[in-house]
Protein backbone atom coordinates (compact mmCIF):
# COMPACT_ATOMS: atom_id res chain seq x y z
CA UNK A 1 0.00 0.00 0.00
CA UNK A 2 1.52 3.25 -1.05
CA UNK A 3 1.17 6.18 1.31
CA UNK A 4 0.54 10.24 -0.13
CA UNK A 5 0.31 13.10 2.08
CA UNK A 6 -1.49 15.55 -0.49
CA UNK A 7 -4.30 14.43 -3.11
CA UNK A 8 -1.60 15.78 -5.37
CA UNK A 9 0.56 12.72 -5.24
CA UNK A 10 -1.23 10.12 -6.28
CA UNK A 11 -0.96 11.14 -9.93
CA UNK A 12 -3.58 8.26 -11.43
CA UNK A 13 -3.79 9.03 -14.82
CA UNK A 14 -6.86 8.04 -16.39
CA UNK A 15 -7.96 5.41 -13.99
CA UNK A 16 -11.05 5.62 -12.24
CA UNK A 17 -10.37 6.20 -8.24
CA UNK A 18 -12.78 4.56 -5.52
CA UNK A 19 -12.43 6.56 -2.37
CA UNK A 20 -13.34 5.87 1.17
CA UNK A 21 -13.38 8.55 4.09
CA UNK A 22 -13.28 8.45 7.94
CA UNK A 23 -10.96 8.89 10.90
CA UNK A 24 -10.91 4.98 11.34
CA UNK A 25 -9.83 4.51 14.71
CA UNK A 26 -10.11 1.19 15.54
CA UNK A 27 -11.25 0.07 11.68
CA UNK A 28 -14.20 -1.84 13.16
CA UNK A 29 -16.90 -3.74 11.90
CA UNK A 30 -18.66 -0.13 10.83
CA UNK A 31 -15.48 1.10 9.36
CA UNK A 32 -14.84 -2.07 7.69
CA UNK A 33 -17.95 -1.76 5.78
CA UNK A 34 -17.17 1.76 4.19
CA UNK A 35 -13.84 0.30 3.40
CA UNK A 36 -14.86 -2.88 1.20
CA UNK A 37 -17.22 -1.09 -0.23
CA UNK A 38 -14.99 1.18 -1.72
CA UNK A 39 -12.48 -2.16 -2.39
CA UNK A 40 -15.81 -3.93 -3.95
CA UNK A 41 -16.43 -0.79 -6.43
CA UNK A 42 -12.87 -0.45 -7.79
CA UNK A 43 -12.52 -3.99 -8.48
CA UNK A 44 -15.72 -3.70 -10.99
CA UNK A 45 -14.45 -0.50 -12.12
CA UNK A 46 -10.65 -1.43 -12.09
CA UNK A 47 -9.96 1.91 -10.36
CA UNK A 48 -7.68 2.63 -7.35
CA UNK A 49 -9.14 1.72 -4.03
CA UNK A 50 -7.86 5.09 -2.04
CA UNK A 51 -8.54 5.24 1.83
CA UNK A 52 -8.61 8.87 3.34
CA UNK A 53 -7.72 9.19 6.73
CA UNK A 54 -6.09 11.55 9.08
CA UNK A 55 -2.78 11.38 11.11
CA UNK A 56 -4.85 12.37 14.76
CA UNK A 57 -8.25 12.46 15.83
CA UNK A 58 -9.88 16.30 14.18
CA UNK A 59 -10.60 17.05 17.88
CA UNK A 60 -7.21 17.31 18.87
CA UNK A 61 -7.18 20.31 17.18
CA UNK A 62 -10.50 21.75 16.96
CA UNK A 63 -11.69 20.61 20.53
CA UNK A 64 -8.32 19.80 22.29
CA UNK A 65 -10.72 19.22 25.97
CA UNK A 66 -12.96 16.63 23.91
CA UNK A 67 -10.12 14.28 22.36
CA UNK A 68 -10.84 10.71 22.87
CA UNK A 69 -8.00 8.39 24.34
CA UNK A 70 -7.50 6.71 21.03
CA UNK A 71 -7.82 2.76 20.22
CA UNK A 72 -5.15 2.85 17.52
CA UNK A 73 -2.18 4.14 17.35
CA UNK A 74 -1.36 5.50 13.74
CA UNK A 75 1.17 3.44 12.69
CA UNK A 76 -1.47 0.52 13.47
CA UNK A 77 -4.07 1.79 12.17
CA UNK A 78 -2.55 2.43 8.68
CA UNK A 79 -1.13 -1.70 9.20
CA UNK A 80 -4.77 -3.19 8.97
CA UNK A 81 -5.99 -0.87 6.55
CA UNK A 82 -3.64 -2.18 4.75
CA UNK A 83 -4.76 -5.64 5.49
CA UNK A 84 -7.80 -5.20 3.71
CA UNK A 85 -6.43 -4.31 -0.34
CA UNK A 86 -5.97 -0.72 -0.38
CA UNK A 87 -3.86 1.03 -2.33
CA UNK A 88 -3.21 4.26 -1.78
CA UNK A 89 -4.15 5.55 1.90
CA UNK A 90 -4.07 9.05 1.74
CA UNK A 91 -2.95 10.62 5.07
CA UNK A 92 -4.02 13.58 5.52
CA UNK A 93 -1.63 16.01 8.23
CA UNK A 94 -4.75 17.37 10.40
CA UNK A 95 -3.44 21.16 11.71
CA UNK A 96 -4.77 24.35 12.18
CA UNK A 97 -4.74 25.19 8.38
CA UNK A 98 -6.89 22.22 7.08
CA UNK A 99 -9.26 22.09 9.59
CA UNK A 100 -10.19 25.83 8.45
CA UNK A 101 -10.89 24.54 4.90
CA UNK A 102 -14.76 23.71 4.33
CA UNK A 103 -15.96 20.47 3.26
CA UNK A 104 -16.62 21.60 -0.20
CA UNK A 105 -13.75 23.01 -0.93
CA UNK A 106 -12.06 19.86 0.23
CA UNK A 107 -14.25 17.79 -2.21
CA UNK A 108 -13.42 20.15 -5.27
CA UNK A 109 -9.72 20.16 -4.45
CA UNK A 110 -9.53 16.17 -4.41
CA UNK A 111 -11.43 15.61 -7.62
CA UNK A 112 -9.05 18.18 -9.34
CA UNK A 113 -6.46 16.33 -7.88
CA UNK A 114 -7.71 12.91 -8.15
CA UNK A 115 -8.83 12.84 -11.20
CA UNK A 116 -11.74 10.46 -12.94
CA UNK A 117 -13.61 9.94 -8.92
CA UNK A 118 -16.12 7.07 -9.72
CA UNK A 119 -17.20 6.76 -5.80
CA UNK A 120 -16.94 7.98 -2.31
CA UNK A 121 -18.07 6.03 0.46
CA UNK A 122 -18.65 7.10 4.34
CA UNK A 123 -20.26 6.14 7.28
CA UNK A 124 -24.38 8.08 6.52
CA UNK A 125 -23.44 10.09 9.98
CA UNK A 126 -19.98 11.70 8.95
CA UNK A 127 -19.20 14.97 8.94
CA UNK A 128 -16.27 17.10 7.71
CA UNK A 129 -14.55 20.02 6.87
CA UNK A 130 -14.67 23.66 8.60
CA UNK A 131 -17.72 23.48 11.14
CA UNK A 132 -18.88 20.46 9.98
CA UNK A 133 -19.72 22.01 6.73
CA UNK A 134 -19.45 18.55 5.03
CA UNK A 135 -21.99 15.15 5.03
CA UNK A 136 -23.62 13.03 2.69
CA UNK A 137 -25.76 15.26 1.63
CA UNK A 138 -22.80 17.50 0.16
CA UNK A 139 -21.34 14.67 -1.22
CA UNK A 140 -24.24 13.72 -3.07
CA UNK A 141 -25.02 17.85 -4.30
CA UNK A 142 -21.17 17.63 -5.80
CA UNK A 143 -21.58 14.53 -6.92
CA UNK A 144 -23.94 14.89 -9.32
CA UNK A 145 -22.11 18.14 -10.43
CA UNK A 146 -18.62 16.30 -10.63
CA UNK A 147 -19.68 12.56 -11.49
CA UNK A 148 -19.16 10.55 -9.14
CA UNK A 149 -22.23 8.40 -6.59
CA UNK A 150 -21.90 7.92 -3.39
CA UNK A 151 -22.18 5.61 -1.13
CA UNK A 152 -23.34 6.66 2.78
CA UNK A 153 -23.36 3.64 4.67
CA UNK A 154 -25.59 2.76 7.82
CA UNK A 155 -24.02 2.17 11.28
CA UNK A 156 -23.13 -1.61 12.14
CA UNK A 157 -25.20 -3.51 14.90
CA UNK A 158 -24.19 -6.01 17.63
CA UNK A 159 -25.61 -7.20 20.12
CA UNK A 160 -28.65 -4.85 19.37
CA UNK A 161 -26.02 -1.68 19.53
CA UNK A 162 -24.31 0.62 17.26
CA UNK A 163 -20.99 -0.53 16.33
CA UNK A 164 -18.53 2.78 17.73
CA UNK A 165 -15.05 3.71 18.50
CA UNK A 166 -16.27 4.97 22.07
CA UNK A 167 -18.41 1.79 22.71
CA UNK A 168 -15.33 0.05 22.10
CA UNK A 169 -12.96 2.31 24.23
CA UNK A 170 -15.78 1.60 26.87
CA UNK A 171 -15.63 -2.06 26.64
CA UNK A 172 -11.42 -1.75 26.85
CA UNK A 173 -11.26 0.36 29.66
CA UNK A 174 -13.33 -1.98 31.72
CA UNK A 175 -11.96 -4.72 30.70
CA UNK A 176 -14.35 -6.20 28.39
CA UNK A 177 -11.57 -7.10 25.65
CA UNK A 178 -13.62 -10.35 24.09
CA UNK A 179 -16.33 -7.69 23.53
CA UNK A 180 -13.89 -4.82 22.37
CA UNK A 181 -12.59 -7.82 20.06
CA UNK A 182 -16.02 -8.94 18.24
CA UNK A 183 -16.86 -5.30 17.62
CA UNK A 184 -13.39 -4.71 16.09
CA UNK A 185 -13.67 -7.92 13.81
CA UNK A 186 -9.95 -9.02 15.69
CA UNK A 187 -8.39 -9.54 18.64
CA UNK A 188 -7.77 -6.45 20.71
CA UNK A 189 -4.18 -5.38 20.42
CA UNK A 190 -2.43 -2.43 22.35
CA UNK A 191 0.27 -1.05 19.44
CA UNK A 192 3.17 1.52 20.46
CA UNK A 193 6.97 1.88 20.47
CA UNK A 194 9.50 0.43 22.42
CA UNK A 195 10.96 3.39 24.61
CA UNK A 196 13.69 3.43 27.05
CA UNK A 197 12.11 2.53 30.63
CA UNK A 198 14.29 2.90 33.96
CA UNK A 199 15.96 -0.70 33.67
CA UNK A 200 13.82 -1.94 36.41
CA UNK A 201 12.88 -5.35 35.05
CA UNK A 202 16.27 -6.24 33.77
CA UNK A 203 17.42 -5.04 37.50
CA UNK A 204 14.97 -8.26 38.68
CA UNK A 205 16.14 -10.41 35.93
CA UNK A 206 13.14 -9.60 33.84
CA UNK A 207 13.89 -7.34 30.85
CA UNK A 208 10.56 -5.64 29.74
CA UNK A 209 9.58 -3.40 26.76
CA UNK A 210 8.16 -0.33 27.75
CA UNK A 211 5.45 1.16 25.68
CA UNK A 212 4.94 4.45 24.65
CA UNK A 213 0.75 4.38 25.13
CA UNK A 214 0.45 8.58 24.86
CA UNK A 215 -3.45 9.17 24.12
CA UNK A 216 -4.09 5.50 24.19
CA UNK A 217 -7.29 3.85 25.64
CA UNK A 218 -5.93 1.43 27.99
CA UNK A 219 -7.81 -2.05 29.60
CA UNK A 220 -7.68 -2.15 33.24
CA UNK A 221 -4.42 -2.58 35.69
CA UNK A 222 -3.26 -5.95 36.03
CA UNK A 223 -0.92 -8.84 34.29
CA UNK A 224 -1.99 -10.60 31.28
CA UNK A 225 -0.80 -13.51 29.38
CA UNK A 226 -0.73 -11.84 25.22
CA UNK A 227 0.73 -12.13 22.05
CA UNK A 228 3.77 -10.14 20.68
CA UNK A 229 4.39 -8.76 17.24
CA UNK A 230 7.33 -6.78 16.19
CA UNK A 231 7.25 -4.25 13.12
CA UNK A 232 9.75 -1.68 12.07
CA UNK A 233 9.61 1.96 13.23
CA UNK A 234 7.48 2.86 9.84
CA UNK A 235 4.55 3.90 8.42
CA UNK A 236 4.87 2.05 5.76
CA UNK A 237 5.14 -1.58 6.78
CA UNK A 238 7.87 -3.86 5.15
CA UNK A 239 6.63 -7.14 7.12
CA UNK A 240 6.44 -8.31 10.99
CA UNK A 241 9.26 -10.68 12.56
CA UNK A 242 7.25 -14.42 13.95
CA UNK A 243 5.26 -14.26 16.78
CA UNK A 244 6.15 -13.83 20.21
CA UNK A 245 4.42 -14.93 23.75
CA UNK A 246 4.37 -12.13 26.74
CA UNK A 247 3.65 -11.55 30.40
CA UNK A 248 2.65 -7.82 30.42
CA UNK A 249 2.52 -5.89 33.18
CA UNK A 250 -0.29 -2.20 33.43
CA UNK A 251 -0.38 -0.03 35.99
CA UNK A 252 2.06 2.05 38.63
CA UNK A 253 3.88 -0.13 39.91
CA UNK A 254 2.67 0.04 43.86
CA UNK A 255 5.94 -1.52 45.50
CA UNK A 256 7.77 1.18 43.93
CA UNK A 257 6.17 3.67 46.21
CA UNK A 258 7.37 6.27 43.11
CA UNK A 259 6.12 9.52 44.39
CA UNK A 260 4.80 10.34 41.37
CA UNK A 261 2.66 7.15 39.50
CA UNK A 262 2.09 7.04 36.14
CA UNK A 263 0.68 4.48 34.28
CA UNK A 264 3.34 2.21 32.30
CA UNK A 265 2.67 -1.12 29.50
CA UNK A 266 5.52 -3.20 29.98
CA UNK A 267 5.74 -6.68 28.50
CA UNK A 268 8.62 -9.51 28.67
CA UNK A 269 8.74 -11.26 25.80
CA UNK A 270 9.01 -14.81 26.54
CA UNK A 271 12.37 -16.42 25.47
CA UNK A 272 13.44 -13.42 23.81
CA UNK A 273 16.69 -11.18 23.75
CA UNK A 274 16.87 -9.11 21.01
CA UNK A 275 16.96 -5.37 20.35
CA UNK A 276 13.72 -3.60 20.87
CA UNK A 277 13.90 -0.22 21.12
CA UNK A 278 12.49 2.17 18.47
CA UNK A 279 9.99 -1.27 17.41
CA UNK A 280 6.35 -0.77 16.98
CA UNK A 281 5.11 -3.80 19.26
CA UNK A 282 1.77 -5.06 19.17
CA UNK A 283 -0.01 -7.03 21.49
CA UNK A 284 -2.87 -9.21 21.51
CA UNK A 285 -4.46 -9.91 24.70
CA UNK A 286 -4.99 -13.32 25.36
CA UNK A 287 -6.01 -13.41 29.32
CA UNK A 288 -6.08 -11.76 32.35
CA UNK A 289 -3.47 -13.30 35.24
CA UNK A 290 -4.43 -11.42 38.05
CA UNK A 291 -4.45 -7.86 39.07
CA UNK A 292 -2.02 -5.28 40.08
CA UNK A 293 -1.05 -5.31 43.65
CA UNK A 294 1.97 -4.07 46.11
CA UNK A 295 4.04 -6.78 47.74
CA UNK A 296 5.93 -6.12 50.97
CA UNK A 297 9.62 -6.24 49.36
CA UNK A 298 11.09 -6.56 45.88
CA UNK A 299 12.26 -10.15 46.60
CA UNK A 300 8.46 -10.97 47.01
CA UNK A 301 7.41 -8.86 43.85
CA UNK A 302 10.21 -10.88 42.10
CA UNK A 303 8.61 -14.18 43.04
CA UNK A 304 5.36 -13.15 41.78
CA UNK A 305 6.88 -11.93 38.49
CA UNK A 306 8.27 -15.52 38.59
CA UNK A 307 5.01 -17.38 38.73
CA UNK A 308 2.96 -14.63 36.62
CA UNK A 309 5.70 -15.73 33.63
CA UNK A 310 4.60 -19.48 34.82
CA UNK A 311 1.36 -18.96 34.39
CA UNK A 312 1.70 -17.17 31.20
CA UNK A 313 4.26 -20.09 29.87
CA UNK A 314 1.37 -22.59 31.08
CA UNK A 315 -1.31 -20.60 29.68
CA UNK A 316 0.89 -21.34 25.94
CA UNK A 317 1.39 -24.68 27.08
CA UNK A 318 4.87 -24.09 27.75
CA UNK A 319 4.46 -25.11 31.29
Amino acid sequence: MRIIHDSSELKAGERKVCVAIGVFDGVHLGHQQVIRQTLTDAEQQEALAVVITFDRHPNAVVAPERTPELIYSLPQKLRVIESFGADVTWLIRFDEAFSRQTGEEFVRKMARDFGHIHSICVGSTFTFGHKRSGNVELLRRLGSELHFSVHGLAAVALDGEIVSSTRIRDAIRSGQLEAAGQMLGRGYALSGKVVKGDGFGHTLGFPTANLDTTGLVLPPNGVYAAHAHLYPALLQRSGKDEGHRAAVNIGVRPTLSDPQPKRRVEAHLLDFGGDLYGRELDLTFVEKLRDEQKFGSIDRLKAQIERDIAAARELFGQG
